[in-house]
């Protein structure tokens, strides 16, 4: 059997991370990348090992820990059932099993749109000095990051799980993050094309917050996030129209 990849876990971070928990984390994105629901069997043990090139322990230790966090339940005689698809830390919301990006991208865009503008204005105007020295670091960061062609993804998340500290609401705190995590969703539809969006509205976002002027920084979060939802409506359209048959209306395609 050949062994079967996902691009999803090549990451610095993965790499990083203990073998049992890298075989936890490819066992999930195998269920998402074959659309595995609630209640189907996953692969045996045998399948396991030789899809993941791994030991026969390292796969028996995996599942372990997927029965211990919820997801998964062993059934005597029949095998491992998926129980949910969520409750990893790397994952708590289950975004990795949502097949449909662009659904997800624009439905983060919209739940992010009603919070974090008030964070912005609660941020503004609660934040200390050092608040604001630490913002001033992170936004210019974050642009060496873009003039310098680097992946400024981690560094956009910290700016934003910093205005939700400032916020001084401990419940946003804990929130943000969570929700902020789906940044890398955001940055793979865009292809990270809005380099220049996010250096003047991150600009503005924290000129608003120095300045303690709520009003601005409400106003700021609401732009850069609608230059968010744009850009991703553009990548997905010029995703449709790259999968069309040449020479078809837009309403012919299916036919």
């Amino acid at each position: 059997m050949e062994r079967w990849e996902s691009s999803a876990l090549n990451t610095e971070e993965y790499n990083q991370k203990p073998l049992v928990e890298k075989a936890a984390e490819e066992i999930l994105q195998y269920i998402a990348d074959h659309n595995l629901e609630v209640g189907e069997r996953i692969p045996s043990e045998n399948k396991l090992v030789a899809l993941l090139q791994t030991g026969r322990g390292t796969v028996r230790e995996a599942v372990r820990f997927l029965i211990a966090k919820g997801i998964l339940t062993i059934r005597r005689g029949a095998g491992t059932f998926i129980v949910r698809k969520y409750g990893m830390e790397s994952d708590p919301l289950g975004f990795a099993f949502m097949q449909d990006k662009y659904k997800l991208a624009m439905d983060l865009v919209q739940v992010r749109m009603m919070i974090e503008p008030d964070i912005a204005a609660m941020a503004a105007r609660y934040s200390t000095p050092e608040d604001i020295a630490e913002l001033e670091h992170l936004c210019a960061s974050i642009e060496d990051l873009i003039y310098s062609n680097q992946d400024h993804t981690e560094k956009d998340i910290e700016f934003h799980n910093k205005i939700a500290e400032c916020s001084r609401n401990t419940v946003v705190a804990n929130l943000i993050p969570i929700i902020n995590s789906s940044i890398q969703i955001f940055m793979d539809l865009t292809r990270r094309q809005l380099a220049q969006e996010t250096i003047e509205t991150h600009r503005e976002i924290f000129n608003a917050i120095k300045e303690h002027n709520s009003i601005a920084a409400r106003d700021a979060m609401v732009l850069h996030l609608i230059y968010n939802r744009r850009d991703i409506r553009l990548r997905h359209m010029d995703t449709e129209q790259a999968m069309r048959p040449q020479g078809l209306p837009p309403e012919e395609k299916n036919i």
